[in-house]
């Protein structure tokens, strides 16, 4: 089985897909606790020094470790079948990890983003499941060039087999989890 993530901020949209495409279970999953704040680089209240910033960075990443895995451990313990493989969407290997960095443009728009992927592939790596990265303005396509004939069957059939919600989310996790193949 192949997992594909879409995320957002504090939640996921998870699809995964047997060996011929075939989607076994489609979830949302959440990424942190609740009252936890969902952006801390972001974070609404009162502005905050560079080590009060890092400070609440480490409490959601922590919280998001804890809430991340528990999700997975849920699709697990649901599937037929062992996950190989967890595809998220890549970031930029220099990626700056110094809070006063990531606090200033062009990475304040994405460390939030940034921090919830490290996560998902720390645990991904963890449960020995290969890691993928993908691009979200492609992997649609590409995927549907790699499956040619059988595209529109496999990407926009579950919208009528299994039902709502099948949109745009779901099928960037499914295409994600096709190309890991």
């Amino acid at each position: 089985m192949r997992l594909g993530i879409a995320h957002h901020l504090g939640w996921a949209v998870a699809v995964t897909a047997s060996p011929d495409y075939e989607v076994v279970d489609r979830r949302r999953i959440e990424l942190i606790e609740p009252g936890v704040a969902a952006a801390p680089i972001h974070h609404e209240g009162k502005p905050l020094d560079d080590a009060a910033t890092a400070a609440l960075v480490e409490q959601v990443r922590e919280s998001s470790r804890r809430a991340a895995s528990a999700s997975l451990d849920r699709l697990v313990a649901a599937l037929p079948a062992s996950i190989v493989s967890m595809s998220v969407r890549g970031w930029p290997a220099d990626f700056p990890d110094d809070i006063a960095t990531q606090r200033r443009v062009p990475y304040e728009a994405r460390a939030d983003s940034v921090m919830y992927r490290q996560v998902l592939a720390d645990l991904a790596r963890a449960r020995g499941w290969d890691v993928h990265f993908y691009d979200a303005k492609d992997v649609e396509v590409r995927a549907a060039a790699k499956l040619g004939k059988r595209a529109d069957e496999i990407m926009l059939g579950p919208r009528a087999t299994l039902g709502p919600p099948w949109g745009h989310d779901q099928r960037m996790a499914l295409a994600a989890a096709i190309m890991a193949d």
